[in-house]
């Protein structure tokens, strides 16, 4: 029987490492329905491949649960389109770690919205390659908290352009100690 015609609750009733055993066509036959009827357990099984092969209204239809249960290795291996997809609830269930594993590529993805969705948490768990990897555009959405919240590695990997995209208010939450981690060409 084809898994396409099982039902969303049939397919949550699928074990682990059923899961693990879809084929890549399985996998691309999965809807959004039956996507979101996955556990997280079943989720975390999923291979790469397979779950690159979810459409993107699978990929935002992920719950806030089933997007924390995603594997570093799958969340990098999400393409830029995918990654996209991901709702504002589903980037806030992520954890720091998730975060700092994320492909630059995956980073830059981000909108403005969802860029300022990030708790400080995450924006901290961002590495230095992942910080300068912003456009001056996501760079400038960035809020005032999230901002203040950037450590020192992450200000000294900012460019000269990201610091100028930062609005007077923006600037205005960085603290003193902060201050110190910019060069002088970035503050002239």
């Amino acid at each position: 029987a084809s898994l396409a015609a099982l039902s969303s609750t049939q397919v949550a009733g699928l074990t682990a490492t059923q899961i693990a055993g879809l084929t890549t066509s399985q996998a691309a036959a999965l809807t959004t329905a039956v996507v979101s009827a996955l556990s997280a357990t079943q989720i975390k099984a999923l291979e790469v491949l397979d779950l690159k092969q979810l459409s993107t209204s699978a990929i935002s239809g992920l719950t806030t649960t089933q997007v924390a249960a995603l594997t570093a290795d799958q969340l990098a291996n999400l393409t830029t389109t995918q990654f996209g997809a991901l709702s504002t609830s589903g980037l806030a269930a992520l954890t720091a770690a998730q975060v700092g594993g994320l492909t630059t590529a995956a980073v830059g993805s981000l909108g403005t919205t969802n860029l300022q969705a990030l708790s400080t948490t995450q924006v901290l768990g961002l590495s230095e390659t992942q910080i300068a990897s912003l456009s001056t555009a996501n760079l400038a959405a960035l809020t005032t908290t999230q901002v203040a919240a950037l450590s020192a590695k992450q200000l000294i990997a900012l460019t000269t352009a990201q610091v100028s995209a930062l609005t007077s208010t923006t600037l205005g939450a960085i603290t003193s100690t902060q201050i110190k981690s910019l060069e002088v060409a970035d503050v002239a």
